[in-house]
């Protein structure tokens, strides 16, 4: 791997609700440069959010409001038809609501990752990323900064966000099964996610350092980000995204977040 080589490191934190944990946010926030917190619409509560806020804050590690379709029942997994005007809606009013709290924990929001179903509709489908890109520039406006948008390579979320002037950030994931084309493989088939953690820290510093992985049909895929992702809710995620940050570090890859201007 070349010197440097930097990259991001995030996971999706703050996914409880009520008497109902999830995600070892102290644990993951030791790790990861970047929080895509939940903000109450697939999981997460006020009490949770603001929490997950202050704690990343004190750690340096970048906010991310990590928006949804209304589904929490479904942990924002399930596909749903929204109309464009409302799903905007939704975006902005998800975002507001942690801004509150990421605002008074210091740095405030500073991105903005859709969640579950939501991001894999936004990754085919240009009227719905176009309503989540205008949800996000409603946010701008209010809050009067600059907010980045990540997702998958080659989207139409990227695409609209990159029209719309918003700064566009590449995503990957090490635990995630990717198609030959570059898509996630969707959760409900086999092998979907990637649970061996030796493969998941492999395809990290395969992803880290610009080097092929291993598409869904053994094919080789290059993927190329400045974000990698670990998933929160996976069993183990804290210890695997600990093993992630370890390894990357031994291979001389720097870990920055790509959002404001904190480090970690």
């Amino acid at each position: 791997m070349s010197d440097g080589t930097v990259i991001d490191l995030n996971a999706d934190l703050g996914e409880g609700f009520g008497r109902w944990s999830l995600t070892d946010d102290d644990a993951l926030l030791e790790s990861v440069t970047s929080a895509n917190v939940a903000c109450g619409f697939h999981g997460g509560d006020p009490v949770t959010m603001r929490r997950v806020c202050t704690r990343a804050a004190q750690r340096g590690v970048a906010i991310g409001a990590q928006v949804s379709y209304q589904d929490l029942a479904g942990f924002g997994r399930r596909a749903m038809d929204v109309p464009p005007d409302e799903l905007s809606a939704e975006v902005a009013y998800q975002i507001g609501a942690l801004e509150v709290f990421a605002s008074a924990a210091g740095p405030g929001v500073t991105y903005v990752k859709p969640h579950g179903a939501l991001y894999h509709r936004v990754s085919h489908d240009s009227r719905q990323a176009a309503a989540v890109v205008d949800g996000v520039l409603i946010a701008c406006e209010a809050t009067g900064r600059d907010l980045a948008v990540l997702g998958l390579p080659g989207s139409p979320l990227l695409d609209a966000a990159e029209a719309a002037g918003l700064t566009t950030v590449t995503e990957a994931f090490a635990d995630r099964a990717y198609t030959p084309n570059g898509t996630l493989v969707p959760r409900a088939e086999h092998r979907a996610v990637v649970k061996d953690p030796r493969q998941v820290v492999e395809r990290a510093l395969a992803i880290a350092g610009g080097t092929p992985i291993s598409a869904h049909d053994g094919s080789s895929l290059t993927v190329v980000a400045r974000s990698l992702c670990v998933h929160g809710d996976t069993p183990g995620a804290a210890a695997l995204a600990a093993d992630v940050r370890r390894a990357l570090i031994d291979a001389g890859v720097e870990l920055r977040a790509f959002a404001g201007t904190t480090e970690h």
